[in-house]
């Protein structure tokens, strides 16, 4: 069973919401990434999303923009962040690792021997934002024969488009709770307990919902109705906030322990 598959069911047993954070892979540099990893695995998280960083992210708001021009000031590529996936697992990180990376740098790779190259590292689920569902067959095949779950994002569309978006999903249905990029917001877009209602229809699958949640209080809101809420933006702005400290080895400890106690803090 996909370790995704088996955190859902212990997490179902346990009566709890799986809180998944996102960070920008090679954000301020690699070993930093990999301390961050390992540090909100011990704050609560219950799966990490592993930014890809890309030049040109359509879905991505301007902190997640900025992080991914600090990446890739060093160079950091796709292969990179796979390869840090592994060196997690090799340093004991027990929870799943997804792959948020948009098409191109896929394409680019190769199909198949990206597909080869992720199952034997330990990732676990797969978001490709740019890939829709009329252009995914191949993508779709590879990852279901290499048993890597294809995570689809749908927004509030019609409930035709949202069932055939969610009868393909595999993991869970990414549910975006704000119309637009990703961005820390104080307010959702008109409807969204309606839409939630509507996924959750279409699929046996869990839900999570992202894109805008920075808050407790905004966790807490969404964990009635959803099986995991992202959070990306929030967490990505609290390492900017914490890069003068994680730059410095006699003052990473420090900078770890400002974004442990900031994901811990959505934990409640």
């Amino acid at each position: 069973m996909n370790l995704i598959d088996q955190s859902f069911a212990r997490l179902k047993k346990e009566g709890r919401t799986a809180l998944i954070p996102f960070l920008t892979v090679g954000d301020p540099d690699l070993p930093t990434t990999l301390a961050i990893i390992k540090q909100l695995e011990q704050s609560g998280a219950d799966m990490i999303e592993l930014g890809v960083p890309y030049s040109d992210p359509l879905a991505d708001g301007p902190v997640i923009q900025r992080a991914s021009e600090r990446a890739l000031r060093s160079h950091i590529t796709l292969l990179d962040c796979i390869d840090l996936a592994a060196q997690a697992r090799e340093e004991g990180v027990k929870i799943p690792l997804i792959l948020f990376t948009y098409y191109n740098p896929v394409f680019q790779f190769g199909l198949e021997p990206f597909f080869e190259l992720v199952k034997s590292k330990g990732i676990s689920g797969l978001i490709i934002p740019d890939l829709p569902i009329e252009e995914d067959e191949e993508v779709r095949a590879l990852s279901e024969a290499h048993h890597i779950h294809l995570i689809p994002l749908v927004a509030p569309t019609s409930n035709d488009r949202v069932a055939r978006i969610s009868r393909k999903a595999r993991g869970f249905v990414y549910c975006v709770s704000s119309l637009g990029v990703t961005g820390v917001r104080s307010d959702f877009h008109t409807g969204i307990d309606e839409f939630l209602d509507t996924v959750r229809a279409s699929t046996d699958l869990p839900i999570g919902i992202g894109f805008g949640i920075s808050s407790r209080e905004q966790v807490a809101r969404f964990e009635r109705q959803c099986d995991a809420v992202i959070v990306g933006s929030a967490i990505v702005r609290k390492i900017e906030e914490a890069l003068p400290l994680l730059e410095k080895e006699e003052t990473r400890a420090e900078g770890l322990a400002a974004v442990g106690e900031f994901v811990s803090s959505l934990k409640g």
